[in-house]
């Protein structure tokens, strides 16, 4: 299976516009016969807690109709994330694209402290199958718990993904976590983050993939826009930059 990280220079609260760049990146992907894109923490609005309430929505919202379209016409999985509105919380979700299947959505359980003021914890976790494959999500601060990812290989996936906004400080300490993920379990693990700054931060980029053994078997850059993918039948990858 092909599955791909997407790394993305969000646009504080330019939702439109930081779209547009998703629809881009997928292109790339589709182009590469990827099956599965994920995009960083809230890609869609950029980190921004102080503007998540006015920017959420609805997960089903007709806004993020063409990512739906996207997955019917070219058979991929596409997981973007933005702030939900449920009820009277406020989530941190990966909305979750599936060919010809009701959109579905999964939100941060582990919150960072900073967080809490402003946002609910999600409380279900979520395996998608997919080519005989069990793939995992988790977004940024769910690492912090390491109860997370032994659930993940409690319920028999393969593959543990990240979606992050991580910055040039806290990067190496997450790389370490997820490689460790990876050689524990015998899982693929991979991570999308963004580049540029976002919600105060400079955001490290270096989204990555790992083998089963934890070893680091792709990197991208600090600095340019991009996907990489990971082909999980022979741990080859493959790195497009745009520009």
């Amino acid at each position: 299976m092909k599955i791909a990280v997407a790394q993305t220079k969000p646009l504080k609260g330019k939702i439109l516009s930081n779209i547009e760049k998703h629809e881009i990146l997928i292109t790339e992907a589709i182009q590469k016969n990827v099956e599965v894109i994920i995009f960083p923490e809230l890609s869609i609005t950029g980190y921004e807690p102080e503007l998540a309430r006015q920017l959420s929505i609805d997960y089903n919202d007709p806004l993020l109709d063409n990512f739906q379209i996207t997955a019917d016409d070219h058979n991929i999985i596409i997981i973007v994330g933005m702030p939900v509105k449920s009820g009277n919380s406020l989530l941190i979700s990966n909305i979750i694209f599936q060919p010809n299947k009701a959109r579905s959505i999964y939100s941060k359980r582990h919150l960072f402290p900073t967080e809490t003021d402003i946002f609910s914890k999600g409380n279900t976790s979520c395996q998608l199958e997919i080519a005989q494959n069990k793939i995992s999500l988790a977004i940024c601060y769910d690492l912090s718990d390491p109860i997370h990812s032994l659930e993940a290989y409690q319920h028999g996936s393969n593959i543990y993904t990240a979606s992050v906004l991580n910055s040039i400080g806290g990067i190496d300490h997450d790389l370490l976590t997820l490689s460790a993920i990876a050689e524990k379990y015998n899982m693929h693990v991979l991570m999308a983050n963004f580049i540029g700054e976002s919600g105060g931060y400079e955001c490290a980029g270096k989204s990555s993939a790992w083998d089963c053994n934890g070893n680091l078997i792709g990197q991208l850059n600090h600095e340019n826009e991009g996907i990489l993918i990971l082909n999980t039948e022979n741990n080859q990858t493959d790195i497009v930059y745009i520009h």
